[in-house]
């Protein structure tokens, strides 16, 4: 029992230590919170999914009742605010080469008289494709709109109706895209907070030349990654609690999960991170060694999270790849937790995969400090 309080004793020393040189800053206090509510504000408003005020460029050939109609439709949009009126295919030409309209709009000369008499008739729409995603979206927006224009139509005409795919959003009736990105936010800055403390700590031993003397104290290889992890988890629990409640209270995303599966999960999360952490800060000699690690292993690991992408596009021998990446775990457990209140299974199934990161990387990381000590 003695031994055993005299090793929290010695692990909450080194704890306080860390704790110490972390806060004792003025600098380093700011670096704490300062980027976490600069991502929280500027994140949201810069990385979104939808598309507004774009510009409809329109070459209307037919010049008919039913033209004009859906023209006006699109003026009532959101995501058409402004429109550019061709009158032959060199200005259509033009206005995409010069990126001045994202979507263009060609109506053939007989589009109205066709739709009268009830033959089938095309609309041609011509697309920016350097910018695939958003200019796909905003297709996606004239289609929804031309065929709610069609059965209104029918409608009007008393002919049958086509039958219609009725699409429900779960847990995002709307689609707001800032219930994707704050809950996805929280494992990126997770991320980050916990590879800089743990990775930056022994690279900073390094360079002050303390590190030897810590390898040689009454500290345990053990002692020392434990004293090292516990202001990993402090530091990631404080930032992602400023960006949970800055998403419930500022952006008013309802939390409809249960707040013990979120930190009990960030546990085993931050966990991983810092065996990760561990593995960079032993090859670096610097903090700036350890600061280009820590950037070597955050841009795949966003790219493989499946934030970004989908990880079912991933060719198959990525996406096996990607269960070695603790961020696409969490990143899963974070968003459903917010938005749906899930049950204890599915944290069971996503927490496992960390837990199984976790072992190997600290093993490994304990194998680099027994040779450091050796």
């Amino acid at each position: 029992m003695k031994s055993f309080l005299e090793i929290l004793h010695r692990i909450r020393t080194l704890v306080v230590k860390e704790l110490q040189v972390l806060l004792s800053d003025p600098q380093g206090r700011k670096l704490l919170i300062l980027p976490v509510i600069i991502q929280i504000i500027v994140y949201p408003a810069a990385a979104t999914l939808e598309v507004r005020h774009a510009t409809l460029a329109v070459m209307n050939q037919d010049g008919g009742a039913a033209s004009i109609e859906l023209m006006q439709r699109f003026a009532g949009a959101k995501a058409f605010t402004h429109f550019i009126m061709l009158e032959n295919d060199e200005q259509l030409t033009r206005v995409i080469e010069r990126q001045q309209a994202l979507v263009a709009i060609q109506f053939p000369n007989d589009f109205s008289r066709r739709l009268a008499s009830g033959r089938p008739v095309a609309i041609q729409a011509i697309l920016d494709g350097r910018h695939s995603n958003s200019a796909q979206i905003a297709l996606n927006y004239v289609e929804q709109m031309v065929q709610d224009y069609m059965m209104d139509r029918a409608q009007a005409a008393g002919h049958p109706l086509p039958s219609k795919i009725v699409v429900r959003h779960w847990f995002n009736p709307n689609l707001e895209y800032i219930y994707f990105l704050i809950p996805s936010l929280i494992a990126t800055i997770t991320t980050i907070g916990t590879l800089i403390v743990t990775s930056l700590s022994v690279a900073r031993e390094r360079e002050q030349g303390t590190f030897d003397q810590l390898l040689v104290s009454p500290l345990t290889p053990e002692m020392i990654m434990i004293g090292k992890a516990i202001p990993a988890l402090l530091v990631a629990m404080f930032q992602a609690s400023i960006v949970l409640v800055a998403g419930i209270f500022f952006y008013g995303i309802p939390f409809e999960g249960n707040l013990f599966y979120l930190y009990g999960s960030m546990i085993f999360y931050v966990t991983a991170l810092v065996g990760f952490g561990l593995l960079i800060s032993s090859v670096c000699t610097t903090q700036q060694q350890a600061f280009l690690g820590v950037f070597c292993f955050m841009m795949p690991a966003v790219l493989l999270s499946g934030f970004t992408a989908p990880i079912d596009n991933m060719p198959q021998w990525l996406q096996v790849i990607t269960w070695a990446n603790p961020l696409r775990h969490f990143l899963n457990i974070a968003k459903s937790i917010f938005l749906k209140d899930v049950p204890f299974s599915f944290i069971v199934e996503n927490v496992w995969p960390l837990i199984v990161i976790s072992i190997f990387t600290l093993s490994a990381a304990m194998w680099m400090f027994r040779r450091k000590a050796a």
